[in-house]
């Protein structure tokens, strides 16, 4: 496959699910950088629930995740809670609404139906795009935002799971999100 093969197919891809996105009832008076905060904020742990993760996971300006972020809390979709240790700090979470509507979106059926079609080989390309990912973003040098379970910091104690580089303890659910500090094992 050519580098330029992949490109088209990737760009498609991504067209195709701003396209499904937009043409869903719930996401008629969201824009896509909305609805992609939304799904960040959906799958990610109390180390990356700020405004400065989304920032750096959206790849956009403050000033446009600002704007974004406002724009959730006036709707209703997310809330801003004081950091319990650091009063200049905020984490934002999804309220019962903006979790009920990101369960309602994400994944899109199409998408699990399409994998679902391709039998053995959606897993496998699932892995595959994993490993394109975790390769570009070595390369470029770019924060690698993966799960939490998957980090070098990740630790499986007698007691529980625990974060080498906070010191804290997880939950196991937390080993499914997605953190910002992650480094690839």
């Amino acid at each position: 496959m050519s580098g330029t093969t992949l490109y088209d197919y990737l760009e498609r891809l991504a067209s195709l699910m701003r396209v499904w996105a937009r043409e869903q009832p719930l996401t008629a008076d969201l824009q896509p950088i909305q609805i992609s905060a939304l799904n960040y904020l959906a799958r990610c742990n109390r180390y990356s629930n700020t405004p400065l993760g989304v920032t750096e996971f959206l790849g956009l300006t403050k000033g446009t995740v600002s704007q974004s972020l406002k724009a959730l809390e006036a709707k209703g979709l997310i809330e801003k809670k004081p950091d319990p240790s650091d009063r200049r700090s905020v984490h934002l979470e999804l309220t019962g609404e903006g979790r009920a509507l990101i369960d309602a979106l994400v994944p899109p059926a199409f998408l699990l139906q399409a994998a679902e079609a391709l039998g053995e080989r959606g897993a496998q390309l699932e892995e595959l795009l994993g490993a394109l990912l975790v390769t570009i973003q070595r390369q470029q040098d770019v924060p690698g935002f993966g799960l939490c379970g998957s980090c070098r910091f990740h630790q499986q104690r007698e007691e529980g799971r625990f974060c080498g580089l906070t010191g804290e303890p997880l939950s196991r659910p937390e080993a499914e999100l997605i953190c910002r500090e992650h480094q690839a094992a």
